[in-house]
């Protein structure tokens, strides 16, 4: 009976683990009407882009007030996208602050002839800019590693996408020119 009851703890204590290690990076009130959810890629200059130009603006006006949040959700194009995709889904409580930071600083990290080139200057970048991170716990983490490659097929499966960004409002994909104006355009008309 003793052994049973060790097992279910393990086993309790195991999928807790799981359950946050796989949490989603999210931004806003977890209630709000409007679901943005966008599929990115660490290492898709785009994706920065959206960062620098349209998501401050976004969550001033739409995350911060409460009328919506936004899911981060992974779409790697290659292994250095993958591989930062995993450290920021690794730490999930610094998980945002990476993620911004990584997008806001790409050209810092992403440089190099080879995937160990990039996976050095990843380090060097996250210890420069203060986050204490397991690099090589985090990379090797196959439960993380299933985690985002999980998103890219569900974002393939369900949305057909096959480029980022690509943002999806309350389950529809947007298709119209990724910039502030037209965003808001399709917000206002849910709220």
């Amino acid at each position: 009976m003793k052994k049973k009851i060790i097992i279910l703890l393990f086993f309790i204590i195991s999928m807790n683990s799981v359950s946050a290690e796989t949490k989603r990076i999210i931004s806003g009130n977890e209630n709000a009407k409007i679901t943005i959810i966008a599929y990115e890629s660490l290492t898709c200059s785009h994706c920065a882009n959206f960062h620098k130009e349209v998501y401050p603006r976004l969550k001033k006006e739409y995350i911060d007030t409460g009328l919506a949040k936004i899911e981060f959700r992974h779409f790697p194009l290659d292994i250095a996208a993958l591989n930062a995709s995993k450290i920021a889904q690794c730490n999930k409580d610094e998980s945002l602050k990476i993620l911004e930071s990584l997008y806001s600083n790409q050209q810092a990290w992403v440089k190099g002839s080879t995937i160990d080139d990039i996976n050095n200057n990843l380090k060097k970048f996250l210890k420069k800019e203060g986050f204490e991170v397991d690099f090589e716990k985090c990379i090797n983490n196959k439960i993380i590693e299933d985690f985002v490659l999980n998103d890219r097929i569900e974002g393939a499966k369900k949305f057909k996408i096959n480029a980022t960004p690509t943002i999806i409002i309350n389950d529809k994909k947007f298709e119209k020119s990724l910039n502030y104006k037209n965003l808001k355009k399709s917000l206002e008309k849910l709220i």
